[in-house]
């Protein structure tokens, strides 16, 4: 059901498919996009010389400093023709607005059928969806949607609030949890706090969207491994985005997130916007096919991944993606180190006593990173600060500055009104 026959075909076979419709893609760019077709003028670009995917580099990048400065530009429709606006987390500042045309959430809901299909979903099964569907966000909207037209139920409850997650499986038995995997935690913690048997409810699975469940080698990282050693269901890594409407999901095989080649075609660029090998880390650089609304052209999302070719047990020869490293623009250079925020999750998650914490990079006198983690932790003595200190010193040889903080102060550095999850870093860098 719903496995798409591209996904089958031979790499090559894959490749001259997108060709063929990456004509199509430039010919609306040029006619409707004002963004694009001035970046065509000013370039000199012949749009009819680019006719395969390695052409595309004769193309300028896409970054989120334009979207976000002439976000209306990109806007490729009449107002009228616009069912639903969207806003990203505005990780830049100000949000940047989303269009979407009843064309555009159609394969939005498609995307997310066949990556739930991908993710061994079924239409007999019940998914609690534990993400917010409002606040103008697309991802529990497209959850919702997906699951709908893979003819399976849905409840939505939202995220947070622990009793009333537990409530909802206990009273409709759903199979499978649509949830960040570090809040499972949570609702396991409250489980144990309140003599739940959650080792034996109804749920079997969970496909786990905001945070990495693995390690680049595909093993389990240490928010997938506490998971699995307190409750032994399955686990689905899923990564989208707004700016692309699109989703890489794992299969049951769990090496990677499956690329949908009717849906987007993917790059891998270094610092230079050139292509990276398979072995190299590239920043994930995308060009959806088939949107209306807001079509992008070599988008540069940000994020940083490996990429994987080799065809799957599944029988899927996509390409897939592996787990997300980190941003581009969060990489920190520490003592002659290069960091992302999410190892440093990784250790800090791991470490039995710390409630909470943020992570603050900021420029120094001499104009070099220096990292400090705020931590609440009913211990604050010289010798738990040692042991966050060598724990840090062993898995990634640099010690940062640990200052203990109330969990109020640090939920005030988490949370603004706009926000819609908690911040874990905060950068104060100058000039990056």
């Amino acid at each position: 059901m719903f496995f798409p026959e591209i996904e089958k075909l031979s790499s090559d076979k894959i490749k001259s498919f997108q060709e063929s419709l990456l004509a199509d893609n430039l010919l609306y760019l040029k006619e409707y996009s004002g963004f694009y077709s001035d970046l065509f003028i000013k370039n000199k670009i012949d749009i009819k010389k680019i006719k395969t995917l390695e052409d595309l580099q004769h193309i300028p990048p896409t970054v989120k400093e334009q979207l976000q400065n002439r976000n209306q530009e990109f806007i490729c429709v009449d107002k009228n023709k616009i069912i639903d606006y969207i806003t990203t987390s505005g990780t830049l500042g100000d949000p940047v607005t989303f269009a979407m045309t009843e064309k555009d959430l159609e394969r939005l809901a498609y995307n997310e059928c066949i990556s739930f299909v991908c993710a061994d979903g079924k239409g007999t099964d019940i998914y609690q969806l534990m993400t917010t569907i409002d606040k103008r966000f697309m991802a529990g909207l497209a959850y919702f949607m997906g699951v709908r037209k893979l003819g399976a139920g849905i409840i939505r409850v939202g995220n947070g609030i622990p009793e009333l997650q537990w409530d909802t499986i206990n009273r409709i038995s759903p199979n499978a949890l649509i949830a960040v995997p570090s809040f499972i935690l949570k609702i396991i913690e409250y489980a144990e706090n309140n003599g739940i048997d959650y080792k034996n409810s109804s749920i079997k699975k969970a496909v786990c969207i905001g945070e990495p469940l693995r390690n680049p080698d595909f093993s389990l990282n240490l928010l997938g491994n506490k998971i699995k050693e307190k409750w032994d269901i399955k686990l689905y890594s899923t990564y989208a985005s707004t700016e692309m409407g699109t989703a890489f999901t794992e299969c049951n095989e769990g090496i990677g997130g499956h690329h949908h080649p009717e849906l987007i075609i993917v790059e891998f660029l270094d610092e230079n916007d050139m292509p990276v090998k398979e072995n190299e880390v590239g920043e994930l650089t995308i060009t959806t096919l088939g949107v209306e609304g807001m079509p992008l052209l070599r988008f540069k999302t940000g994020d940083i991944c490996y990429h994987h070719t080799e065809p799957c047990k599944c029988g899927r020869n996509t390409m897939r993606l592996g787990p997300i490293i980190g941003r581009k623009n969060q990489m920190i250079k520490y003592k002659g180190t290069t960091l992302y925020p999410p190892a440093i999750y990784d250790i800090l998650d791991h470490i039995s006593g710390i409630d909470n914490y943020i992570i603050e990079v900021y420029t120094n006198q001499i104009g070099t990173d220096e990292l400090l983690i705020n931590v609440s932790a009913k211990d604050t003595s010289f010798n738990f600060e040692k042991k966050i200190k060598d724990n840090f010193r062993a898995k990634l040889r640099v010690t940062p500055e640990i200052k203990f903080i109330s969990s109020d102060e640090i939920q005030s550095l988490q949370t603004n009104n706009i926000s819609r999850k908690p911040k874990k870093f905060i950068d104060n860098r100058k000039n990056i």
